[in-house]
């Protein structure tokens, strides 16, 4: 087997070159950070730090709007499948494709219907490392549907996962659970203490009353794949949905999305005398929080008020600490991608509540355990590590794009020509330029010597042109390739524009101008001095990263041939 591995199509298709006349349209501002993903719909984020990278998991969205033919309301029935992304710089994200939950879960058929496997929606993720076996252990947790909770490890943050159950970890009949026929047992949200115990609250859609009594959270058992004890209650006031679990400065955060009950000044006078609080009551849709010192006792939990804004539709967010700053993470409910897109032509206009994942900087006082509200802005989050163009970069990692789709959200069945990754998660999942088509990186350090040579890996014949600069049609350098099979080819970049390559530079797009069954892999620069590569300077102090593919392998020094290829979109001959 080859070193560079790659997803491809491998039937050959006859096919005519197109070339470019003009670059795809974008629907994420160049100026923004948000969405984190330009072109995929997710939500419902969780997300963790490992080995430098914030790893981001999501409901698939896109998987329902694919599946009803990019029109029409996200009914969520669709959603059969977990989105990953990860960063170490919060600008440049990697997409690693998908976790296929339906056949992963595929095992589950007890006697109970509500115990077996239906959709994921909401997932929640931790990890350890296990000091008996030597081995860091990842668990992901979602709801299916309404009824339960189920889950999944590895032994890395993209997998390859496993179901270690053959039903729901957390359905009705869990001790403690929401009974069948009253609110909900889903929207996992799951820490590990200090101590190194597990808990995993859920629950939600309870009458629409201050005290709705939906809320719940049981601790789990060393494995984390079963609940230890009987669930509790959190007497969490408006309670709607979307719970999660932090441990901030030694205490347990609860955080949720509170619902649209209407609010009486003095039902929540006589809460907050009643609890020794003075804090406002939360609006709808809001991201509420509460603390506790032990979260088995109900009545250990105070609530401290919210501290993230509304938005329209459902509101589901995460807090996660990275490279020692906090982030909230939530979604947005088209505003962003999907108004653009229907604004452009580019989608029916019937579409609706595809939603996207954003990022802005929350405020946390761990001393205290206290949130800041936080400001939802479009803009979203400064970049805080510069990329290396010395290194190899997987062409799936990108700030924005446009023309780029991904082609299989399906996720059901297994065609193993379609992958050489080895991996049995995401094996389907490609990615599709069209001529036209770029991808954009951001916040590039070249160094004092500047860049001197490009290399690609790629497959096909093709033309690609490199532009630099805040005008993406200035050109530094094109490169042409043709090749049967996944080769490097190298351009030297002009002495006239190579100093456009020198220093910090905000953007790079690789645009692709011509293509016949064009396969993209990864590129990279050559620095100009030959003694060797420059340091990348960075803004703030960061932590040496792993990357990890689907299949679990980490990708080591020329690691991004492990990597989702970018299939060149190829135009039929009539």
């Amino acid at each position: 087997m080859k070193k560079i591995l790659f997803l491809a199509a491998a039937s050959a298709v006859a096919c005519c070159t197109t070339v470019a006349q003009t670059m795809a349209t974008s629907y994420k501002a160049a100026e923004n950070n948000n969405p984190v993903s330009a072109n995929v719909f997710c939500a419902d984020p969780t997300a963790l730090e490992y080995n430098g990278r914030m790893y981001v998991y999501g409901s698939n969205d896109h998987q329902e709007f694919v599946a009803n033919g990019k029109k029409g309301s996200n009914t969520y029935g669709n959603i059969k499948s977990i989105v990953v992304f990860s960063t170490d710089d919060m600008v440049n994200w990697t997409f690693h494709g998908t976790i296929d939950t339906r056949r992963l879960c595929s095992a589950w058929a007890p006697d109970k219907w509500y115990k077996g496997y239906g959709v994921s929606w909401a997932p929640s993720v931790t990890w350890r490392h296990n000091e008996s076996t030597g081995k860091d252990e990842f668990f992901l947790y979602f709801c299916n549907s309404s009824h339960g909770i189920g889950v999944l490890t590895a032994e890395a943050p993209t997998g390859p996962w496993r179901s270690p159950r053959k039903e729901l970890m957390i359905h009705y009949d869990t001790p403690g659970a929401n009974p069948q026929g009253t609110y909900a047992n889903f929207d996992p949200g799951v820490t590990i203490d200090d101590e190194g115990t597990g808990w995993i609250a859920f629950g939600g859609l309870g009458p629409s009353t201050i005290m709705p009594e939906a809320a719940r959270i049981v601790r789990l058992k060393p494995s984390m794949t079963e609940v230890d004890g009987a669930a509790v209650k959190i007497h969490a006031p408006y309670h709607f949905e979307a719970n999660e679990l932090n441990i901030v400065g030694g205490k347990y955060v609860y955080t949720y999305c509170a619902n649209w009950a209407s609010r009486d000044a003095a039902e929540w006078n006589d809460y907050r005398s009643s609890h020794g609080i003075n804090v406002g009551a939360p609006g709808g849709g809001t991201m509420c929080y509460m603390v506790s010192d032990n979260p088995a006792d109900a009545d250990s939990w105070v609530f401290r008020g919210y501290y993230g804004p509304g938005v329209a539709g459902n509101n589901h967010s995460h807090l996660q600490k990275f490279k020692g700053e906090y982030y909230h993470i939530y979604h947005n409910h088209g505003s962003v991608l999907l108004d653009a897109m229907k604004s452009a032509g580019a989608v029916d206009g019937s579409a609706g509540d595809y939603r996207s994942i954003c990022v802005n900087r929350a405020t946390v006082d761990e001393a205290t355990a206290t949130v800041g509200t936080v400001a939802l802005t479009i803009e979203g989050v400064s970049q805080v590590k510069r990329l290396n163009p010395y290194e190899w970069q997987q062409a799936e990692t990108m700030a924005n794009c446009g023309g780029v789709e991904y082609e299989d959200f399906s996720n059901i069945t297994k065609n193993t020509k379609v992958s050489s990754l080895g991996n049995d998660v995401s094996e389907n999942m490609q990615v599709r330029m069209k001529a036209g088509a770029w991808i954009n990186v951001r916040g590039i350090d070249y160094g004092e010597n500047g860049a001197g040579r490009f290399t690609l890996k790629a497959k096909g014949k093709g033309t690609m042109d490199l532009r630099s600069g805040t005008n993406p049609r200035n050109t530094i350098a094109t490169i042409g390739f043709e090749s049967d099979g996944m080769e490097e080819q190298s351009v030297d970049i002009p002495a006239e524009t190579a100093g456009k390559l020198k220093g910090v530079r905000n953007n790079l797009y690789l645009v692709v101008t011509d293509a016949t069954d064009f396969y993209v892999d990864a590129w990279k620069f050559d620095e100009n001095d030959a003694t060797g590569i420059s340091e990348v300077q960075l803004q703030q102090p960061a932590t040496t990263g792993a990357a990890y593919d689907l299949g679990g392998r980490r990708m080591r020094g020329n690691g991004a041939g492990h990597g989702i290829v970018v299939k060149n979109g190829r135009k039929i001959c009539r």
